[in-house]
């Protein structure tokens, strides 16, 4: 059979399309329907591969960073003694450099594009942000209904921007494999992929990042309780149940690490993807603990979160600075005088109002959300580097 006469079954999503041929595959294609990690096979076989690897429709060669994955493999086969030589240098070699390399290359290739999925975030905070300003130095606005629609229309902003999140992460996703695996795709197609995902994205979103809140929360509260502890019995405890809450959170975060990856990139349902994020997080045992998955993983994260706190403190240093000298004073009151609650109402009383941000710190935030699809890439590019590994 020749290969414009091979007819290709698709499943997406558990439901099979076709038979077709390569030149409507290549439409699905075009509008986001069909992506590399679909399953896929001729409708004359029985084997299923992957949409990636039918002839012609997608690039047949690997990003950069699986290359170097399937060259250390085949390297590691050799039995001569200067192929193993070569194959232990390359395994020791730390993957990071190449991780950093890759993603960068990636954001900058699709940099418009990544700044079009930002804008979903960064819209809505900005509207709510002008439209607040705006109302509050319109002449001749009652203060009253100004109040009410500055609030309503702030809190719709952010109901709209929380809507919009599970978009911007399955957007993330496709557009990172599409630009790791050589492809280009036009931005609509991307968000017309990544509106498919909407339902699956959102409650795995619930899920994950309401268990993160609910750990971080109990996690406050104890140090809280250690704090304010008396006698050494009751901060043992407290210290126990401190410890038990990072075990708990660890435990958690290696089981979601990839879950964005698998929920997306392979199409998977919610418990399929969370059990497969762990089982990929675990993998890479006979690699040196720094070139694992899991360690891998939270390297990146870390450095999010260091950088996400240095602008936060950056941009709120001027508001700390300006409440710091009503909360030491309300310490103070607290620790010399706790039961005269006359005292602490007049403190109370004096505390700095709440002022709108200010243009460094909007600056700063919108920053912030242009570059955090850097944190979606490394964790694409990561799990295209782990998962061969894992295999």
């Amino acid at each position: 059979m020749s290969r414009m006469a091979e007819q290709w079954i698709i499943r997406v999503q558990g439901k099979d399309y076709g038979p077709t041929d390569l030149e409507t595959l290549q439409e699905w294609k075009a509008d986001g329907r069909v992506l590399p990690a679909n399953q896929a096979r001729r409708a004359d076989l029985e084997h299923w591969q992957t949409a990636a690897e039918i002839p012609g429709l997608f690039r047949a060669e690997p990003p950069p960073v699986q290359r170097d994955v399937e060259a250390r493999v085949s390297r590691a086969e050799f039995t001569d003694a200067i192929a193993a030589d070569t194959a232990a240098a390359t395994l020791s070699k730390p993957p990071s450099r190449n991780l950093l390399i890759e993603t960068f290359r990636i954001y900058f290739r699709g940099f418009f594009q990544f700044l079009g999925l930002s804008l979903l975030s960064i819209v809505p905070i900005a509207c709510a942000e002008l439209t607040s300003r705006f109302i509050d130095t319109a002449p001749g606005v009652n203060v009253d209904l100004r109040t009410l629609v500055a609030g309503s229309f702030g809190w719709c902003m952010i109901v709209l921007r929380f809507v919009l999140v599970p978009v911007y992460i399955a957007g993330i996703q496709i557009l990172g494999a599409e630009l790791a695996t050589g492809q280009r795709t036009g931005f609509l197609s991307v968000l017309n992929g990544a509106v498919k995902y909407w339902p699956r994205v959102a409650r795995l979103c619930i899920f994950v990042y309401g268990i993160f809140g609910l750990l971080i929360f109990f996690g406050f509260l104890l140090l809280l309780a250690a704090a304010i502890a008396n006698g050494v019995f009751s901060a043992m405890i407290v210290l126990g149940l401190l410890a038990l809450q990072l075990w708990l959170f660890s435990r958690f975060f290696i089981k979601v690490l990839f879950w964005q990856q698998f929920a997306v990139l392979e199409n998977l349902n919610a418990g399929d993807a969370l059990r497969e994020s762990r089982k990929l997080a675990r993998s890479g045992r006979d690699l040196p603990w720094y070139q694992r998955p899991l360690w891998r993983g939270a390297l990146i994260v870390s450095i999010c979160f260091a950088f996400v706190l240095a602008i936060a403190l950056v941009a709120m240093w001027p508001r700390l600075i300006a409440i710091w000298p009503f909360y030491r004073d309300l310490f103070s009151q607290l620790s010399t005088a706790p039961d005269s609650p006359a005292a602490v109402q007049k403190i109370i009383a004096t505390m700095p109002k709440e002022q709108p941000a200010t243009l460094t710190e909007l600056g700063l935030s919108v920053l912030q959300r242009i570059l955090q699809p850097l944190l979606g890439i490394a964790f694409v590019v990561l799990y295209l580097d782990s998962k061969p590994d894992a295999e």
